[in-house]
């Protein structure tokens, strides 16, 4: 499994209690990942695309609420495995109009 030159797999994990601010971070994400959980996204990106979604979302997040954010290298992702019904998406899977 290959990747572009810069770009990694990005997993955002998250626990939102208010279910406003948890809408607006699920927005957020949908514009550029694939949600794969209902609180977990993935997607490719660079380091400083996942950096400003990142603090986008920080901005939303009270206390007691949390992001994860998991860059995955190609060394990972080739020792990676998905099971069940949301598959590890490659470049190829999305299309842009």
């Amino acid at each position: 499994m290959t990747m572009s030159r810069g770009t990694h797999l990005y997993v955002f994990a998250y626990d939102i209690e208010r279910d406003r601010a948890r809408a607006r971070v699920a927005k957020l994400l949908e514009n550029d990942l694939v949600r794969v959980q209902k609180s977990v996204f993935e997607g490719r990106m660079t380091p400083a695309a996942a950096r400003r979604i990142a603090e986008k979302i920080e901005r939303e997040l009270a206390p007691t609420d949390s992001l994860r954010v998991y860059a995955i290298t190609a060394q990972g992702l080739d020792a990676s495995r998905s099971f069940g019904m949301a598959p590890i998406a490659e470049k190829s899977a999305f299309l842009l109009f």
